[in-house]
């Protein structure tokens, strides 16, 4: 299993809201790495024409204009990209990247994101026609409206928040959904750890997240693809964020 990273990402001079503080990346990643033992991957900026896959030239001019916000949601759609790009080989991978993306539509964006990450990666696989279908599972406390904004004219794509008020009903209402998928390409997972019962989700538990990332390795092993990635999206509680990330990415790996 391959970690997507770059060292930018640990830049927190783009911006002033929960997704940018500072130790937030550096106790991720010394979870992955220094427990985990991952090989670290590192990715460039996404180009204009790959942003635009997902935005409108309105939206994209309108990140632009902040110069330092632009570089780094370029940057975090471009692992986003090679993340998914990894995955399609059959090897599961995981994006440390920042801004996060679920809340980014085609002219908008809100939630601390820029650029709808998931949507950008999984239409450049579908530019290159190497995928018709896609899953997503989005298991942040927040909707990710921005995915299901730009996806939502790809009739072959089934994108899941659930809503359940317990981690035992949560995790049920995963197993029932994905029973029901006879087959996709390629499973994405919008990895929110704002979900964890510590932070303003208030539901999972560590384990919860490493039954998450089972249930998805599980689901992609009966699609007899296994292509499967996942991508950070929101996580603020950074007492436990580094072993709740490192326990979903063990269950998925």
């Amino acid at each position: 299993m391959k970690i997507v990273f770059h060292e930018d990402f640990k830049r927190t001079d783009y911006a002033t809201d929960g997704a940018s503080v500072s130790g937030r990346m550096e106790c991720i990643m010394e979870a992955l790495v220094e427990e985990g033992g991952y090989d670290v991957v590192s990715p460039e900026q996404a180009s204009s024409g790959d942003l635009s896959l997902a935005h409108s030239r309105t939206h994209i001019a309108s990140i632009a204009k902040d110069t330092k916000l632009f570089e780094m949601a370029s940057l975090s759609a471009g692992g986003a990209i090679l993340t998914s790009e990894i995955a399609f080989k059959k090897e599961p991978a995981f994006a440390c990247i920042r801004p996060p993306g679920h809340h980014a539509s085609r002219n908008s964006s809100w939630g601390y994101c820029a650029f709808c990450n998931m949507g950008i990666a999984l239409l450049k696989l579908r530019e290159k026609g190497l995928i018709k279908s896609a899953f997503v599972l989005d298991f942040d406390a927040h909707t990710g409206d921005g995915t299901i904004d730009v996806l939502s004219e790809w009739k072959d794509v089934k994108v899941l928040n659930p809503m359940a008020g317990n981690n035992k009903e949560y995790l049920r209402e995963i197993e029932n959904y994905i029973h029901d998928i006879q087959y996709v390409d390629i499973v994405g997972v919008s990895a929110g750890f704002d979900s964890y019962k510590e932070d303003m989700g208030k539901k999972l538990t560590t384990f919860d997240f490493y039954l998450i990332g089972r249930l998805m390795k599980k689901f992609t092993k009966r699609m007899g693809h296994e292509r499967r990635f996942a991508m950070l999206e929101g996580g603020y509680y950074l007492p436990d964020l580094g072993k709740n990330v490192l326990a979903f990415c063990q269950g998925f790996e």
